[in-house]
């Protein structure tokens, strides 16, 4: 690796912030915050923030909606930088070994994680897991072509999704159900549907996220200064956030994050572009790198460990273990139950959060 591109490598502390935040929201979720916040909220002057931190019902968008492709974005941005690295210390045979054993790990951990759902052996192909491992397939293929080459891939896929959908349901491709190609898929592929109509087809739209991502990474990575890579972003992160909700506005393509439509692939891809230019130029470019920050930062230095220890663990023994001490303590001074379960999920995000802290001062990473 050059001098130049470690040290872009080691100042890229947005990145990082940008990963742990995303993570930090999706533990949070673990730990029971947000179903325990709605509870609460219920009938409150807050119950508008409460339903942002649910996915939307079918067409629509939500603040929730947007953190799996938060997540699979930022698993693009970081794949140039570790690519680097790797080639520094060895070859792009060994690099590819590495891509594949880390998808086959991915597509393993969300297979077991339905299995953990469901207190049984299940094949469910639904989990974000599963999603990442081909899309960092599909992004890797191509990482090495020009980026007007990549961005076509990445707009053929969105092209192909509309294609199946619309030829599989010439009347109404995006219905719900079995009546969309997407469960179509899910049939033939697990012989069952999905409750909540989540397909597993999902990550042939959503591979462009991370293609998206990647494309950001190398210019990141570029020598360009820093208004030269932050100007595309803007332009391209704005154009494709409009144009898919134009899909959706005049009725072509509804934005459905169920079954990634491509209205919806564009729309949360362009929040993700601009987020990540955000906290680029407000951290990286502007030199923030305010301590506190690394309250974020840490939760992403083992995001797919914490990520799984939430899931199994935490959600099977630590909600339990937190309600002793937060009832035992504020029951008798008589705080609601809403209340006392909504400072649990807290105690035990607080938890979660320490385990990575933890972790990362002594330099422990758990890597795929």
């Amino acid at each position: 690796m050059s001098q130049l591109a470690a040290k872009v490598s080691k100042r890229l502390f947005s990145l990082d912030v940008f990963r742990g935040l995303t993570m930090f929201l999706l533990i949070a979720e673990a730990a029971g915050f947000h179903h325990n916040f709605s509870e609460l909220a219920e009938g409150m002057i807050f119950s508008g923030i409460a339903h942002q931190l649910h996915h939307h019902p079918w067409n629509g968008l939500r603040f929730w909606d947007l953190i799996q492709p938060f997540f699979m974005f930022i698993v693009g941005v970081a794949m140039p930088f570790s690519l680097r690295k790797r080639l520094a210390t060895g070859n792009r045979s060994a690099a590819t070994k590495h891509i594949l054993r880390r998808c086959f790990l991915l597509f393993a951990f969300g297979v077991l994680l339905h299995c953990v759902y469901s207190h049984a052996v299940v094949w469910e192909l639904w989990n974000v897991l599963v999603q990442l491992a081909f899309t960092i397939l599909i992004a890797y293929a191509i990482m090495n072509l020009p980026h007007k080459f990549q961005i076509a891939i990445s707009i053929g896929l969105l092209a192909l999704t509309e294609l199946l959908y619309r030829m599989y349901n010439p009347d109404a491709p995006y219905a719900q159900g079995h009546e969309s190609f997407g469960s179509y898929v899910d049939m033939l592929v697990m012989g069952l549907e999905n409750d909540g109509y989540w397909v597993f087809i999902n990550f042939i739209p959503t591979a462009a996220h991370t293609i998206w991502g990647v494309i950001c990474g190398q210019i990141l990575l570029s020598n360009t200064p820093a208004k030269d890579k932050i100007k595309p972003f803007l332009i391209w992160g704005t154009v494709i956030l409009i144009l898919g909700f134009a899909l959706d506005l005049l009725n072509i393509t509804p934005i459905i994050k169920r079954i990634a439509t491509s209205s919806f692939t564009l729309s949360s891809g362009g929040f993700a572009i601009l987020t990540l230019t955000l906290f680029y130029w407000l951290i990286d470019v502007k030199n923030n790198k305010n301590k506190w920050l690394k309250i974020f930062s840490v939760v992403g230095t083992n995001s797919i460990f914490i990520y799984l220890f939430s899931e199994t663990v935490g959600v099977q023994w630590f909600r339990d273990f937190g309600k002793i001490w937060t009832a035992g303590l504020f029951s008798p001074l008589g705080l609601s139950e809403n209340l006392i379960m909504v400072i649990n999920s807290l105690f035990v995000l607080f938890i979660f959060w320490y385990i990575t802290y933890f972790l990362d001062k002594h330099k422990v990473y758990f890597k795929v």
